[in-house]
């Protein structure tokens, strides 16, 4: 039997080719939960719904439930004609951790869209190292610079080339596994 991961990575995949994502709204918290709700909708019960508890991770306390709605309203008022802008409000998303589980992952689609729609860009997730990412992504919340660079480094104009949306996704499922032999 798979688990949540291997059936949510199978619908990531399935993603792609699906004409669901042409009508996913983009750079909205409305598109990010349909991306969530398309990876994870019976998987979880909170598929695509906003979490009405407190979350941290290694010991990083994301938005308060409390002012979750506020946030996000702010985070889609943001603007997303430049790389720079784009970049903070994936920050900001990202700060904000919506969904009790499966951030990541919808954040890395979500982002993508927006940098599609506005740069007629991508990230090739395949060429960013998961620990370097990952920390950029920890201190992001301090200074966007470090992870700019990386995702700047990363960006392609082949945005309809399905191997680079194949393998970001496999790089994606990548940056949430568990490094146990460390």
């Amino acid at each position: 039997m798979q688990n949540t991961d291997e059936i949510s990575k199978e619908r990531a995949i399935k993603l792609f080719d699906s004409l669901e994502i042409d009508s996913f709204e983009v750079g909205s918290t409305k598109g990010l939960q349909q991306i969530h709700q398309y990876l994870f909708g019976g998987l979880y019960d909170f598929a695509g719904q906003l979490r009405a508890k407190d979350i941290s991770k290694g010991g990083f306390r994301f938005a308060s439930h409390l002012y979750l709605s506020d946030s996000l309203n702010k985070i889609e008022k943001m603007p997303e004609s430049t790389f720079e802008e784009i970049v903070a409000k994936y920050v900001e998303m990202n700060i904000a951790h919506p969904f009790m589980e499966g951030n990541g992952r919808c954040m890395r689609i979500w982002l993508d869209l927006i940098l599609k729609k506005n740069l007629k860009q991508c990230v090739d997730w395949a060429t960013i190292d998961k620990e370097k990412y990952l920390s950029a992504m920890q201190r992001s919340p301090v200074n966007d610079l470090e992870l700019r660079e990386l995702l700047r480094t990363a960006l392609t104009d082949k945005i309809a080339d399905r191997e680079v949306y194949m393998k970001g996704i496999e790089q994606s499922y990548y940056y949430e596994e568990v490094d146990n032999y460390k």
